[in-house]
């Protein structure tokens, strides 16, 4: 059996569908209740990743662990791992931990993480993708008011994945033990700015819809109502300071998997349901 953490979330959900589609027995832990759209032969548990203590039951019997970054009982779970007789753990993680900077609060965690997962021990593997596809979900209120789409960091290009190429990445790594110490950075087939992706998309939707590119301190006001100081500081350090370059396209999606990672158009396809 394995064990997925984040089991409604953009990656999780897709982990436990590949697992299972591969006939595997999954476990999908969750915060809540079970979506009402849950994969066929998913069971979902609930706990906390910031409580270790809640997830002793849902170890049990599970031989593999999907993990999530950035929680603050992260040594403690993998050693409750190790006591439930885990063998390998794939870490998400991200593209910045490769920087080693510490300074930066995004950065910081996806290091912490993936140090905690190497001095545990199971085997483990680390899996960094470029940005999520999925984040163009953001544009769905100014969508339905419109067809123009204001969104910052507009000169910015990212090699966008779509998070069903990062499950099925993570569910080989588990499945196939060839990945097992490795680190795997993965990305779309495609580098594209935003208005290319807006661009796709309106021709996936039938609509002339156009991008306006909105300035960094418009950005960084709006970003802090979401969101923690450090955290918004973090992404200014990406995408504005340049720290971070996710525009290189790897071929790691085909090299795991056996076939191409999707195009946006493709993930747009799939998705248009719910710009409409």
């Amino acid at each position: 059996m394995f064990l997925v953490t984040g089991g409604t979330g953009n990656v999780g959900r897709e982990v436990a569908a590949a697992l299972a589609g591969a006939g595997e027995p999954v476990r999908a832990l969750t915060r809540g209740e079970a979506p009402a759209d849950a994969p066929d032969g998913v069971e979902y548990v609930t706990g906390d990743l910031n409580k270790p203590e809640t997830l002793t039951a849902a170890l049990q019997g599970a031989r593999g662990l999907f993990l999530l970054p950035g929680y603050a009982g992260m040594t403690e779970l993998l050693a409750e791992a190790e006591r439930a007789g885990v063998a390998h753990v794939v870490l998400l993680s991200g593209s910045s931990a490769e920087s080693g900077d510490r300074t930066n609060a995004v950065s910081r965690y996806m290091i912490e993480s993936e140090e905690a997962v190497r001095a545990s021990g199971p085997a483990w593997t680390i899996v960094r993708p470029s940005g999520f596809m999925s984040n163009t979900f953001e544009w769905i209120p100014q969508l339905k008011a419109g067809d123009v789409v204001r969104a910052p960091f507009a000169g910015v290009p990212i090699a966008v994945i779509d998070p069903a190429d990062i499950g099925a990445v993570v569910a080989a790594a588990l499945l196939q033990d060839g990945h097992r110490g490795r680190v795997l950075r993965v990305t779309g087939p495609q580098t594209l700015l935003p208005a290319d992706r807006l661009r796709i998309l309106g021709g996936v939707l039938g609509r002339d819809l156009r991008l306006d590119a909105q300035p960094d301190d418009e950005a960084r006001a709006e970003m802090l109502q979401r969101m923690p100081e450090p955290y918004v500081n973090a992404f200014f350090d990406f995408y504005v300071a340049g720290s971070l370059d996710e525009s290189v396209v790897t071929t790691t999606v085909r090299d795991v998997t056996g076939r191409p990672p999707r195009t946006f158009e493709q993930w747009a396809a799939a998705h248009a349901a719910s710009f409409a």
